[in-house]
């Protein structure tokens, strides 16, 4: 094998190395990320299904943003910096951002 072959064979396995880490770093999708349940942090037709209220049945339905009553998926940890609850709550939360 020529130096030239031998470098470039080094140079392909420490690239292929490298991707090989980055692609172990980062979940595969976003299914991978726990999501829960955050109430009062929807917009107005972002809400996931059915309120605790019962005032509708199912996602995208509510007219009221920040329902206390209402929840959408976020990522795990997430919920109460956004200023919602992991529980149902009168009235709206309040974002924080």
């Amino acid at each position: 094998m020529s130096n030239k072959s031998k470098t470039t064979f080094s140079v392909a396995v420490a690239l292929a190395g490298a991707v090989a880490s980055v692609s172990f770093a980062i979940p595969a999708s976003a299914d991978d990320i726990k999501q829960v349940r955050c109430y009062g942090v929807a917009k107005a037709g972002e809400n996931g299904c059915a309120s605790a209220a019962a005032n509708h049945s199912c996602a995208g339905e509510t007219t009221t943003n920040y329902n206390g009553e209402d929840w959408k998926l976020v990522p795990a940890g997430t919920c109460t910096t956004m200023g919602g609850k992991d529980q149902p709550f009168k009235g709206t939360g309040m974002i924080s951002h």
